[in-house]
């Protein structure tokens, strides 16, 4: 309506301006050339009339200096009879030549009519586009339960295929046999099998869920429905569920197909169990997408493909077979697999010769796919920042410790004391893990802030992890709370600086009681159950299994744990005092140490490399 308004406001503008524009040019010309009849006589008198031209009532006079001239007579009234009664002498009028053109009548009603048909035309002109701005609105209003779907089929660019999915060995293998049943469903439908109907992608955020269902669909050569969960809910009721029909529908008519649903736990969540009542329209929209995935009859080649990565969260009527009954998880991908998706990332970017993947692939564990990519992007824009023309192999280590901890913060200025505080805080975390064996090798140590940390301590694994022991637990514990303990030892006091490592230990002292079951002291079971409330957002409620005594000897051992990790680091960092000193000075001046460097003064090698 507020275009509609601002359309009309200024359509009126401009009419208006046009007719006050030809409106004023039209009585200038009138008036520059009009002549009086006794200004006529006078002149016609005085033999300064050159000829004279009479058009129905228009009189058109050239003057002997060949200006023009104009009057109006009466219509009918002849012009020799109106000079005669105006007293122009005879012989003075029979020397200038008169011409009388033929009646045109004819032109007078043509522009009659004009002045009439132009404004009439442009009303019409503007009640037609005043009706298709209406129906403008009114199919909006229509087309409201409509689904906002997108058919990737239809855009430009390069078709992805399964060739172009980095990894994920295992799950695209799990979707091969979809590819062959939307490329030959009868072979299929002749042994009387049913292909799943729905195909639940489960993974972490930036794993290449989406991806791998577009690749699917360009494998098959078909039509790929791409929707979000959340633009099927509306403010009001009845749209979602519309618009799955809507979605439905279409698809059936462009069988085979598939239909992809990202983040489907934004309708999918377990019906009841938040405060919206039964009947909210989340609910309604997650009941028929459940009636429509039902309705599908066998020789419908229909695929479902939904991606979430809270799973846990997710309907029970959605998972039961006939519905979503194959799962396809895709984890977080290996070192191998990191390679593999640096490699496909590197294309279109010049690297130097001393670039090696290999090594940045062992550098990223627990980088997905999306995290590595752009990992590679910030390497590119850092090279063309320093006006490089390839990309190095620094420039992609830099932005490891860029994604992870944020950028370079060298404008943060701190005090020699705050200095030195973090020199101390930041070596004893690397030499208490360098000394301990079940620990992350050190890869770099430093004193320049990076976001909200002063320093950092860089722990990479040499190799990927599945699973973590109690003493590799106890240990990070340790090294965690080593800055703590120097702080504590070396000045008699303790900053702020080490308040994100103990948020972090307590973390994991708690995990390990109450998660894990590794307490000696405690029964081997898990302690209580975190769940997140449906319709409160990130509010977790946790639900108490356990008395309280219980949680009290819970609190006891998580303390115990804390307190013999703390010892354990206070005694490494005791004995080899000397070595952290070393350390310490080596930060002062440089600020950054690299893992060669470190290992060889936490072994006390440094001597004989000078």
């Amino acid at each position: 309506m507020k275009n509609l308004f601002k359309n009309i406001a200024i359509t009126f503008l401009v009419f208006a301006s046009l007719l006050a524009i030809f409106g004023f040019w039209q009585n200038n010309q009138a008036k520059d050339n009009s002549i009086a009849i006794n200004e006529l006589v006078e002149k016609i008198n005085n033999n300064e009339v050159k000829n004279i031209e009479i058009d129905g009532s228009s009189v058109n006079i050239t003057l002997t200096d060949d200006s023009k001239k104009q009057m109006q007579k009466e219509p009918g009234q002849p012009f020799s009879e109106l000079m005669t009664n105006y007293g122009v002498e005879g012989s003075a009028l029979a020397q200038v030549p008169v011409e009388v053109k033929k009646d045109s009548s004819g032109s007078i009603w043509m522009i009659t009519l004009l002045q009439i048909g132009l404004p009439l035309l442009f009303i019409v002109g503007f009640i037609w586009f005043m009706s298709k701005q209406v129906q403008g609105a009114n199919s909006k209003a229509m087309t409201f339960g409509k689904s906002q779907v997108r058919d990737s089929s239809k855009l430009t660019g390069k078709k992805i295929t399964l060739k172009d999915v980095a990894g994920m060995k295992e799950s695209k293998e799990e979707v091969t046999e979809i590819v062959e049943f939307l490329q030959h469903p009868k072979k299929f439908i002749a042994l009387g099998a049913k292909i799943p109907k729905g195909v639940l992608m489960i993974g972490p955020p930036g794993t290449g869920k989406t991806l791998l269902a577009r690749a699917i669909a360009g494998e098959a050569g078909v039509p790929f429905f791409l929707i979000s969960g959340s633009e099927f809910v509306e403010m009001f009721v009845g749209v979602g569920a519309s618009r799955v029909r809507d979605l439905f529908q279409k698809a059936k008519k462009a069988s085979p197909c598939i239909i992809f649903i990202d983040e489907i736990d934004a309708v999918g969540r377990q019906r009841g169990a938040g405060l919206g009542g039964s009947h909210d329209e989340r609910e309604q929209t997650l009941n028929q997408i459940l009636v429509e995935m039902d309705g599908f009859e066998a020789t419908t080649n229909v695929i479902v493909i939904a991606a979430t990565n809270r799973p846990d969260v997710l309907d029970p009527a959605l998972l039961r077979p006939g519905r979503f009954d194959r799962r396809v998880t895709i984890d977080l991908p290996d070192i191998n697999e990191r390679y593999e998706i640096l490699k496909i990332h590197a294309k279109g970017k010049p690297m130097e010769e001393d670039v090696d993947l290999r090594h940045v692939a062992s550098r990223t564990p627990g980088f997905s796919g999306a995290d590595l990519g752009n990992l590679l992007n910030e390497a590119a824009i850092w090279a063309a920042r320093h006006n490089k023309k390839k990309i190095s192999q620094r420039d992609i280590l830099d932005s490891i410790e860029k994604v992870l901890l944020g950028p370079e913060r060298k404008s943060r200025l701190f005090s020699d004391k705050e200095k030195e505080i973090t020199a101390y805080h930041e070596a004893a975390h690397a030499l208490v893990a360098h000394i301990l064996p079940n620990t992350d090798p050190v890869q770099k140590v430093s004193i320049i802030s990076r976001g909200s940390a002063g320093g950092y301590t860089l722990k990479m694994p040499e190799k990927d992890k599945h699973y973590r022991t109690r003493s590799e637990f106890i240990e990070d514990i340790a090294v965690s709370l080593a800055g703590h303990a120097i702080e504590k030892s070396q000045f008699g006091e303790v900053s702020t600086g080490p308040s994100g490592d103990l948020r972090s230990v307590s973390q994991m002292a708690r995990a390990f009681v109450m998660q894990y079951g590794m307490s000696d002291n405690l029964a081997p079971r898990s302690y209580g159950h975190r769940e997140e409330m449906v319709f409160l957002g990130k509010e977790i409620h946790e639900k108490r299994d356990y008395s309280e005594k219980t949680a009290q000897l819970i609190d006891e051992e998580v303390s115990k744990i804390v307190n013999d990790a703390y010892d354990m680091a206070q005694n490494i960092l005791k004995e080899h005092k000397p070595v952290l000193e070393k350390i310490v000075k080596v930060l002062l001046e440089k600020e950054t140490i690299e893992r060669d460097e470190f290992a060889k003064l936490a072994d006390g090698k440094e001597d004989k490399s000078e």
